[in-house]
């Protein structure tokens, strides 16, 4: 009898892995990470969350959030909150954690293994409680950077930790290999997401188009 095939769901904290990789020097080829995962076992969902900046004039993050949606992954998105401190500064803050943590949860009893791309430590509770559910937890980030980009509570909670520098032969960017145009899959009709056969705890309304990513929160002078 053959081993059971282990049903898998990633997380990817998008502002989070885009720092971690950046730290380290190479970009992300989130077709060749999605191929990794689907190797690994069945993998039932990848998402991807990120932060955006209405009303931006230039989208930077935009053809990557167009393609994600288009080949395979869920993006969750939501507008940053833009807000002036008690020195007068301006500060844009956008965090997904409560979306991220909310679609774990209700995920966790239908999976084996959740793969959460984050080094954030304020995902240390999700992820014990994602742990009482009898879910293995593998948390990818790096600390190979000085500092590290993992909080130590995150990594030593976590079942398995992967330093994501360990993975960049798998599921980094060739920068030689960049398209010139956009890819043929992004301008590809498909079919409407309420068409598709997603079961209902998985069904979302679709995410808003994205404008640009941005950390959990940054200043402006």
């Amino acid at each position: 009898m053959s081993a059971q095939i282990e049903k898998i769901a990633l997380f990817i904290d998008g502002a989070n892995l885009y720092a971690t990789a950046k730290s380290l020097g190479f970009d992300i080829d989130y077709k060749r990470l999605l191929r990794e995962f689907q190797n690994r076992g069945y993998l039932v969902r990848a998402f991807y969350y990120t932060a955006v900046i209405e009303d931006q004039e230039y989208s930077s993050i935009r053809p990557l959030i167009d393609w994600l949606d288009y080949n395979g992954y869920t993006v969750v998105t939501k507008a940053t909150k833009e807000f002036v401190d008690q020195t007068g500064r301006r500060k844009v803050k956008g965090n997904m954690d409560i979306e991220l943590a909310v679609d774990a949860m209700e995920i966790a009893p239908h999976i084996d293994q959740m793969v959460l791309f984050s080094g954030d430590g304020d995902f240390r509770s999700l992820v014990e409680a994602v742990q009482r559910r009898g879910v293995r937890v593998i948390v990818v980030s790096t600390i190979s950077t000085q500092p590290p980009m993992v909080a130590d509570e995150l990594r030593r909670q976590a079942d398995q930790f992967i330093d994501i520098i360990e993975l960049q032969g798998k599921i980094g960017r060739d920068p030689a290999e960049r398209p010139t145009r956009e890819p043929r899959e992004m301008r590809e009709p498909r079919e409407p997401r309420e068409q598709r056969h997603t079961p209902q705890f998985l069904q979302r309304s679709p995410s808003p188009r994205v404008e640009v990513e941005v950390e959990d929160e940054f200043d402006e002078d």
